[in-house]
Order: C-alpha cells, then sequence, then structure tokens
C-alpha cells in the first residue's frame, strides 16, 4: 500500500502533536483516559475542521484509523515512558512546533485539492496548524499558545503560503511541501529561542489613552 508525501505529513503532524497533547496531559497529571484524550483533541482538532470546511466527510481522522492509532500509540507512550519523551528541552513547544508545520502544509495542499482559491487554501492551512493547539489548550483551562505566542499563526501562514505560491507556479508540490515545513517550523523555533513575537496589548498604553480623552472631554 503506497503513501502519498501530503499524506504521510498529515499522519506525521498527528503523531507530534498526539506527543504534545500527551505531555501536556501529563504535566498536569492526568490519568490514563485524560491523556489519550489530550493526545487525540490535540492531533486531530484541526484536521477535522479543515475537513468539514472543504466538504471532506467524514473526516479523515474519523474514517482513516491511521490517524486514531497515531494518536493512541503516542499518547501511551507518553503516558508510559514520559521521563524518556520529556527529556529533552521543552518538549511541549519543541513537538508543538513541528505539528504546527507539518499541519499547515499539509492542510494546504489538501484544500488546493478540492479547489479552494490560494488566500482560503493558505488560511485554511493555518487553520489546520494552530487547531489542535488550540483544542489542547482549552482543554486545560489555559490560554491559547496562538493568541499568546511568538510568531505561532505568522509561521503556519508563511509555511502554507508556501505550498499555495508553488501551486499557482506549477513547482512540484513534494518539494514545495518540505520546504513549507521547514519554513515554519524553523520560524517557530527562532520565535521560540529569541523571544520574537508581534506587538503585544498594553494595559498601560490603553490607560494612558484613556487619561487623554478624559482630559479632552
Amino acid at each position: 500500500m503506497s503513501f502519498s508525501l501530503p499524506y504521510l505529513l498529515d499522519l506525521a503532524g498527528t503523531f507530534v502533536f498526539a506527543l504534545s497533547g500527551a505531555i501536556a496531559g501529563v504535566k498536569h497529571r492526568l490519568d490514563v483516559f485524560g491523556v489519550l484524550v489530550l493526545s487525540f483533541a490535540a492531533a486531530n482538532t484541526g484536521g477535522i475542521t479543515r475537513d468539514v470546511l472543504i466538504g471532506a466527510i467524514p473526516p479523515g481522522a474519523i474514517s482513516d484509523w491511521h490517524y486514531l492509532g497515531v494518536s493512541l500509540a503516542a499518547g501511551f507512550i507518553t503516558f508510559c515512558f514520559p521521563a524518556a519523551v520529556t527529556r529533552r528541552w521543552n518538549p511541549v513547544l519543541l513537538f508543538d512546533a513541528a505539528g504546527l508545520a507539518l499541519f499547515a502544509v499539509s492542510g494546504a495542499h489538501k484544500a488546493l485539492a478540492y479547489g479552494l482559491n490560494p488566500i482560503m487554501a493558505t488560511l485554511l492551512g493555518m487553520l489546520t496548524g494552530i487547531g489542535g493547539g488550540m483544542a489542547r489548550d482549552v482543554l486545560l483551562a489555559e490560554i491559547p499558545t496562538v493568541l499568546r505566542a511568538d510568531l505561532y499563526a505568522v509561521a503556519a501562514l508563511a509555511g502554507a503560503a508556501v505550498v499555495v505560491i508553488a501551486n499557482m507556479m506549477q513547482l512540484p508540490s513534494e518539494s514545495a511541501a518540505l520546504i513549507g515545513a521547514a519554513l515554519c517550523f524553523g520560524l517557530r523555533v527562532l520565535a521560540i529561542t529569541r523571544g520574537w513575537q508581534l506587538p503585544v496589548a498594553s494595559e498601560d498604553r490603553r490607560h494612558a489613552k484613556s487619561t487623554d480623552m478624559d482630559g479632552k472631554l
């Protein structure tokens, strides 16, 4: 049985996002069921949302057992051997960055295959990338990473855009997917290590603006 590169990237993204969800569950001391639920939600929410929006019904994560199997395998591995998975530097963020990159390019590719225009395909690629992390954080009652992290959605947009632009220029899709994933992953890791981020809302700035307006009135 042969698998296409976009499908393999989708499964790889499923696995690493499942790891990020399972690690977060272990850190919050969830039981085995909670860890597995979190690993599946983190790994598949973005893909399910994308498939529903483009009309790929039923979504691949439900109709294809490989997605469930990969998600549960990652969850069991993390639950049984948490020290082996978390030994390296900040594994949640690292696996999250890898999943973001893989899902951004696979999501954009699938959206193009279903006939979406370039702009919407890029946005669907981003949504595929950020959906799993958002589900993981919401289930843990945390502010989603995409709303507070350094270049999260922007990195996903960049990776998806590479795939879309390559498709418009009729360049090889496999090479574009690899380059797009590498770009997204690189931007995310650099943002984490160097603290790159978009402008953040400031309470002091808002208060100062409100004071100025009151003075004018």
